[in-house]
């Protein structure tokens, strides 16, 4: 699948430099602008319409966060790319595919063009498709605790689970159940069976996933017709559950 990328850095010797290795060792990669600004790259993906930004986090006049805050409906994937290493959980918050340190290493720049292809096909082969996972349904139950002793529920009922502390929401089709475990505790529980941990505050049954949007993140829809926010770094993780 080719790419089609921009670079986004305010140094000419940095853009050169990544251009270069992205023609050399990353042949899907179809480079089609460059801006040295948050202005200027502002104006390039609305002209181009990347899949993917690599993105330097310094610029003048601003940075890549105030860039991307200016897009909160984005379907590209984003490729930090700095000499500091003290972005990294700010560039995770906002929903990076990759951290690419300065100067650049050209084994982790083909990973971050792979993980970034990989994505993409899977994002294309299931956009705007009923899902169907690969998976078999949830034959279980499972033990809910309670004041007065405890809860049996079927684990199939369970359409995902909510992050509330040290309490998690489970949602069944009609009603929510508070419980005093953590969502951990849960993620763990369920582990050999179809249950995805898609973001940090929630476990979804992929069984009950009936759509999947792009996005910074993207989002899936199950099937009571509640979206749910897709984290970057579990994006793959849960594509890979779906034909």
């Amino acid at each position: 699948m080719m790419l089609k990328a921009v670079i986004i850095e305010d140094e000419s010797s940095s853009r050169e430099i990544l251009r270069n290795y992205l023609a050399k060792y990353c042949k899907n990669v179809d480079v089609l602008g460059e801006a040295a600004s948050v202005k200027e790259g502002l104006e390039l993906l609305a002209q181009t319409q990347p899949d993917v930004v690599f993105l330097d986090v310094e610029m003048p006049f601003g940075n890549a966060f105030d860039l991307l805050d200016q897009l909160p409906e984005r379907s590209f994937e984003t490729v930090f790319v700095t000499a500091y290493n003290s972005y990294a959980l700010e560039a995770l918050n906002n929903h990076a595919a990759y951290y690419l340190m300065k100067p650049i290493n050209i084994d982790d720049l083909i990973k971050s063009v792979s993980y970034v292809t990989e994505i993409k096909e899977k994002e294309n082969a299931l956009e705007d498709r009923i899902l169907k996972s690969k998976l078999n349904k949830a034959e279980g139950k499972i033990t809910l605790p309670q004041q007065d002793g405890f809860q049996v529920l079927n684990i199939s009922e369970i359409l995902y689970c909510k992050a509330d502390d040290n309490y998690t929401e489970i949602y069944l089709e009609n009603k929510k159940l508070l419980v005093s475990k953590t969502l951990k505790y849960f993620e763990e529980a369920l582990t050999d069976f179809p249950f995805a941990r898609i973001h940090k505050s929630y476990l979804v049954n992929v069984n009950e996933v009936i759509k999947y949007r792009k996005g910074k993140g993207g989002s899936v829809i199950v099937s009571n017709g509640k979206e749910l926010l897709v984290s970057a770094s579990r994006k793959k993780q849960l594509l890979s559950y779906f034909e």
